[in-house]
């Protein structure tokens, strides 16, 4: 603030510049005036000086301003560059001067509102002065109102504060001292297996923990104790319930029969054969067992195996059939809910249409809406009690001392009853409420037990089987013992699945693989046994027992099966000569007998070991593709004549051999039906092996007919090459082919049909006159009635003769026209 004195001398010098000034109107002509050339004055002034962000410490700012060439002194100009910075230095000079007089212009314009802001100013500052004082009179006074009538008042209600302070501190330290006990009640509640008391206890606990007493420092480790009492208390029940099972499932099993080992151990111990001082280990005393003994004890052990997941199966179903009442009890809650909330919205409803009538009967309204409260709790409370009749209330004496103490929680624990098949009322708190999820999940774990229990008694029998295998007993079993297991584990496994409701998969597998394993071994043993069957066969027609011919005849009912055999009757009949299929004579050897045999061994293993199909399907191809291509190096190929000794392969051993062939493949189609019976559709497709073999077949056999044509070709062309047309006749080439012929039919016509005789023979004729033909055109004899053509015709028709006379030729259509060229 400025001294008065000073403040008087400026007002009294501004008063006297304004007497100085000029009149208005010259003011504002010289002011326009002077604005016009102020304006054109800075105008000179550069544009980079009027910049907002002016700056000389910025290069390119600063060498516009002060460009260096007017300071630069070498080279002899310094006279030039000093009058060049001087005229610099007056122009900014002038710059300077430009801009002081605008600013004192500008202040000049303005010197009247600043003095007037200065007058202003210091009668405010004489305002804000009786303005503090008013204020501070205005404090005293409410200084001494506060010291006369609040304090006292003020102070009893702090006290009052404080005391509620107080009594909650001690609420919450007798919170905390109950909350201290704890651990301590949970030991004791846990001492006597009280561990449902203990969980609430501690559930409890821990809500008060985070709700009530979050931030105790004191009870800072208190939660994470709890959570390791849970734990405990969660093994502890697993222990208990696992002691119980055990001694519920580890009872006897039957009045004197124990489980799993002491079985094993009682059949062992029966065996007189087996010194136990000697070999110690149970596996290697069970190794000992033949099979009827080792079948016997397996049998034992599934029996038992079924009786422990039946118990096992009980044991769950309670628990199971809790879950699901709790479930069901939980659903039925929440529709009288559903039930209840329709029934106040429809009872609000219908009270407010009601009010005016209400009003009218004399009634007040909150006793109108009193009375429809009641009677929807009494309506909602017989429903409760006609949806559980066997429900009963809940006595006071239901919670536990622990659960007393804590006197925490805000609202009462309500608790819901859930009743099981038994009749027996499960009281369940809502705190300890599964959700439907949860009880769905342990429903679901429930159904797994049982599915473990069920894959652990698979895994001990794989590996009581897989103990017994190591030495290849199971093998080693014929084919009757290994279908006999076959069965008995698959009905083993069924049993289990029945009452388990699903497959295990531990024991199937090994069964699959021992049964490869059988396969193998089953396919070795007879593709060992043809192979020595056809390294020692004469390829001699041999007699068909009875045995056979009733083994065909089954086959012929439709029936794939070894017949049993017939004690006493098989004796007195004696051997057939041929084989009798459909009506149909087959001349055989005896290996193919035998191969018949073993075809029906293995279409009867599918049947018994229906897991095999497949295989079995693949060795039994390999089977028939090896007796065809064996067949053929024996016989085609001349093979016996090493392998056997034989001294040459006769036209009967050919047409043996292709009539063999056939009867293979007249029982292909057969075979492939029974194999499609078993065969799932996806796997239909490997059928077209027996297409492959029958067509391997057809072909082996259209080879013999070749080479039987061929036999005779070449006698043809060996007999024919030396023909001449002269007497005698018939001539001695036409008898030689006639016996030859006749040798031929001799050797076939009890072997092959008559149809297929017939067949060779038109091919075998021919030949014949295409030699023969080719012989008189060589001799130059043609058809024109002379000598030499008489002498041919009589030939001919003495081959004619003796050829239809044969068996089974008689209508033979030789059509001999065609041997003649035309006459020229």
């Amino acid at each position: 603030m400025l001294p008065t004195k000073i403040r008087i001398k400026r007002e009294k010098i501004h008063e006297r510049c304004k007497n100085i000034c000029p009149p208005k109107d010259t003011f504002d002509r010289t002011l326009v005036h002077t604005h016009d050339k102020s304006r054109t004055d800075l105008e000179q002034v550069p544009k980079i000086f009027m910049k907002p962000d002016f700056a000389l410490d910025d290069s390119l700012t600063f060498n516009s301003v002060l460009p260096w060439s007017h300071f630069n002194t070498a080279g002899g100009k310094g006279n030039r560059d000093a009058a060049s910075s001087k005229l610099l230095q007056e122009k900014l000079s002038h710059y300077l001067d430009i801009v002081e007089v605008n600013i004192a212009h500008q202040i000049s314009l303005r010197s009247e509102a600043f003095f007037h802001a200065m007058t202003s100013q210091h009668e405010l500052q004489d305002y804000l002065k009786k303005t503090s004082q008013a204020v501070k009179m205005l404090r005293d006074k409410i200084a001494q109102i506060d010291k006369v009538m609040c304090e006292g008042s003020l102070h009893i209600l702090r006290l009052a504060l404080t005391r509620n302070n107080c009594v909650k501190v001690y609420n919450k330290l007798k919170l905390m001292a109950t909350v201290h006990q704890t651990q301590p009640t949970v030991q004791v509640l846990l001492s006597t297996s009280e561990f449902v008391g203990a969980l609430d206890l501690i559930a409890t606990t821990q809500e008060v923990l985070q709700q009530e007493l979050q931030g105790i420092h004191s009870f800072r480790h208190l939660g994470s104790q709890l959570c390791e009492l849970e734990k405990l208390i969660d093994k502890m029940m697993i222990a208990e319930f696992s002691t119980y099972s055990h001694s519920d499932l580890n009872r006897p099993l039957e009045d004197d029969c124990q489980v799993l080992e002491e079985c094993v151990i009682n059949k062992v111990s029966q065996i007189e054969e087996i010194d136990t001082d000697v070999v110690v280990k149970l596996a290697d005393q069970m190794r000992m067992l033949n099979f009827p003994q080792w079948f016997d004890l397996l049998k034992d052990i599934f029996s038992k195996f079924t009786i422990f997941l039946q118990r096992v199966k009980a044991t769950l179903n309670i628990i199971h059939s809790v879950v699901h009442s709790v479930l069901d009890k939980n659903q039925r809650t929440r529709e009288l809910e559903e039930i209840s909330q329709q029934k106040n919205a429809t009872k609000d409803n219908s009270l407010d249409t009601e009010v005016a009538y209400l009003i009218h009967e004399g009634m007040f309204i909150s006793d109108a809406f009193s009375e429809g409260e009641l009677t929807a709790m009494t309506v909602d409370t017989a429903s409760q009690r006609n949806a559980s009749p066997n429900s009963e209330p809940c006595s006071s004496d239901s919670v536990s001392e622990p659960e007393c103490t804590t006197d925490s929680s805000s609202s009462k624990e309500q608790t819901s009853s859930s009743a099981t098949p038994g009749g027996v009322d499960i009281m369940v708190s809502e705190d300890m409420k599964l959700t439907d999820l949860e009880l769905g999940k342990l429903a679901n774990n429930i159904q797994e037990l049982l599915y473990s229990a069920s894959d652990i008694c698979h895994d001990r029998a794989v590996k009581f089987l897989m103990s017994r295998a190591k030495d290849g007993f199971l093998e080693k079993l014929n084919s009757m013992e290994f279908i006999t297991l076959s069965r008995l584990m698959e009905t083993f496994i069924l049993d289990t699945e029945q009452i388990c409701g699903r497959k295990s998969m531990s024991l199937l597998g090994a069964l699959q693989s021992q049964a490869n394993k059988f396969v193998n071994r089953f396919h070795e043993e007879r593709k060992t046994k043809l192979s020595l069957l056809l390294d020692n066969e004469r390829w001699k027609q041999a007699d068909v027992p009875a045995e056979f011919q009733d083994l065909v005849d089954s086959i012929s009912d439709g029936k794939i099966a070894l017949p049993e055999k017939k004690l006493g009757a098989t004796e007195e009949r004696k051997p057939a000569e041929v084989l009798i299929v459909e009506g149909q004579q087959y001349a055989v050897v005896g290996t193919v007998l035998l191969l018949i045999r073993i075809i029906l061994e293995y279409c009867q293993c599918v049947d018994n070991i229906p897991s095999v199909t497949t295989d079995m399907l693949t060795r039994l191809s390999d089977l028939l593709k090896y007796f065809n291509s064996r067949s053929c190096q024996l016989v085609l190929g001349a093979g016996a004549l090493q392998v056997v000794g034989l001294k040459t392969i006769t036209t009967k051993n050919l047409a043996l051999s292709s009539r063999c062939l056939q009867l293979i493949v007249h029982y292909i189609p057969v075979i492939r039906a029974h194999f499609e019976a078993r065969l799932p559709p996806k796997q239909y497709s490997m059928l077209r092996h027996f297409d492959h073999i029958t067509k391997d077949y057809h072909d082996h056999i259209a080879e013999i007919s070749a080479k039987l044509v061929a036999i005779m070709d070449s006698l043809f062309d060996k007999l024919l090459s030396k023909y001449e047309v002269k007497a005698p006749v018939p001539s001695a080439c036409f008898r030689n082919i006639c016996k030859q012929m006749a040798k031929m039919h001799e050797a076939i016509f009890d072997l092959l049909p008559e149809e297929q005789t017939q067949m060779l023979f038109l091919r075998i004729n021919a030949s014949y006159k295409l030699h023969l033909k080719k012989q008189l055109s060589h001799l130059n004899v043609i058809n024109d009635g002379g000598p030499q053509n008489g002498l041919v015709t009589a030939d001919v028709a003495f081959y004619t003769g003796n050829l239809q006379a044969l068996k089974g030729l008689k209508d033979l259509d030789l059509n001999m026209a065609e041997i003649w060229e035309q006459k020229r």
